[in-house]
């Protein structure tokens, strides 16, 4: 309940000082929802659950030994799935409003335990040997399965990150990785490609109406991965990075206004903001006198106060729609 528009109403004299009391008096006595606060407690319990069940691990692995713990992980695993099987509705194309709680983290937990079952066969028993893009990929199926059947977004995160983790991992030769150099340019060209294709999924899911709720998670990993790669390329590569980077934010700036999404225009301002520095620090560089320093100080107090008042702008017009 908005109590301003009651304000307004009794200051035109449209409703009555008892009327306003009224409604003052109920809206002091509403509910306090604890929703997300209990969701954001159990989630963090799970993670704190296989956390320590890792450390536990690690610490007694020589009393304990490795095909008990894999056995362990993989009973684990398979009850959590099982468990759900047996409380999902089954699968639909649009949001299912029916889920129930608990069925929800023992997923997660489930899904948690398979990237752990994985890893462990992996570095224990070098399964996939250097094919480490199976030891993803494998996964990263499973994980995006179990998102759409079990209407999950937190195992969609979970998906799309090891859809992001594949990717690198295949387009990267393996000395790339051995010797921890991730300045490889082939994987800022993955990361535009992925956040293009991250993108196209979220607006067809809207277009088809196929899990139409999942675009919003789409599209935050796409742009993030988008925008990223293209300031990773501004910066290691050339500067021509910088009209593709100008390009893709006005894109996503004319979307965000069209969608009245002021997340997105934030992050948007953001990333063309870092950008626009960059090529301004740049050029102030090539100077090189005391002069520019000065410019430099003046650019950034002017932009930054221009970038919030901007901000604040759609803050407002957003707020009266």
């Amino acid at each position: 309940m908005n109590i301003h528009i009651f304000e307004n109403l009794h200051q035109q004299e449209l409703i009555t000082d008892s009327a306003l009391e009224i409604i003052r008096e109920k809206e002091k006595k509403k509910l306090f929802s604890l929703h997300w606060e209990l969701k954001t407690i159990l989630y963090l319990g799970i993670v704190l659950l296989t956390t320590g069940l890792g450390i536990l691990v690690y610490k007694n692995i020589d009393t304990i030994g490795h095909q008990v713990i894999v056995a362990i992980i993989a009973v684990g695993c398979a009850l959590c799935y099982s468990y759900c099987l047996k409380k999902s509705p089954g699968f639909s194309r649009y949001k299912n409003a029916n889920t129930k709680i608990w069925p929800d983290y023992i997923l997660l937990l489930g899904c948690l335990l398979l990237l752990i079952f994985i890893a462990y066969i992996q570095f224990q028993y070098n399964v996939f040997g250097t094919r480490l893009g199976m030891a993803t990929f494998i996964p990263m199926i499973i994980l995006f399965i179990s998102a759409y059947y079990f209407d999950h977004l937190g195992v969609l995160s979970m998906a799309i990150t090891n859809l992001a983790a594949w990717a690198g991992i295949t387009v990267t030769p393996l000395h790339v990785l051995q010797d921890n150099d991730f300045n490889s340019i082939n994987i800022i060209y993955t990361g535009v490609a992925l956040g293009a294709v991250l993108l196209a999924i979220a607006h067809v899911s809207v277009l088809k109406n196929f899990k139409a709720h999942f675009a919003f998670t789409y599209k935050n990993f796409g742009t993030h991965g988008l925008l990223i790669s293209c300031l990773a390329g501004l910066f290691t590569i050339n500067y021509l990075w910088f009209l593709l980077l100008a390009a893709i934010c006005a894109y996503l700036f004319i979307m965000a206004t069209r969608e009245k999404s002021f997340y997105f225009i934030v992050i948007t301002l953001l990333y063309a903001y870092i950008g626009i520095s960059y090529m301004v620090i740049e050029l102030l560089s090539n100077i090189g006198d005391i002069g520019s320093v000065y410019l430099g100080l003046f650019y950034f107090i002017v932009s930054g106060i221009l970038l919030i008042r901007v901000m604040m702008s759609f803050n407002k017009q957003f707020k009266r729609i």
